[in-house]
C-alpha cells in the first residue's frame, strides 16, 4: 500500500474516535462500508483482504462529510 493509503487510514480513524459513543453518521457508513467490504470478500474468492480496510476508510471520510456538512453551512448562513 502507498503512504496515501495509509495516511487515509491514519484521517479515517482519528475521525472514528472523534465520534466516539454517538450515533452518527460516521459510524454508520463505517459499519455500512464493512458490511459491503465483507459481502464483496465472501463472494470472490482469493479476494484481497486489504481492500475491505480501504472500503471502512473511504466510507467513514464519506460518513465524516455527511456529519460536518450541514454544520458548516449553518456557521456560513449566520
Amino acid at each position: 500500500m502507498t503512504m496515501w493509503w495509509w495516511m487515509i487510514f491514519a484521517i479515517a480513524g482519528i475521525a472514528l474516535l472523534g465520534h466516539w459513543r454517538t450515533k452518527s453518521a460516521v459510524w454508520g457508513t463505517a459499519t455500512m462500508g464493512l458490511v459491503i467490504g465483507l459481502i464483496v470478500a465472501a463472494i470472490h474468492p482469493g479476494f484481497d483482504w486489504a481492500f475491505v480496510g480501504k472500503i471502512v476508510a473511504i466510507a467513514t471520510l464519506i460518513g465524516v462529510v455527511i456529519e460536518w456538512l450541514p454544520r458548516l453551512g449553518r456557521k456560513s448562513a449566520q
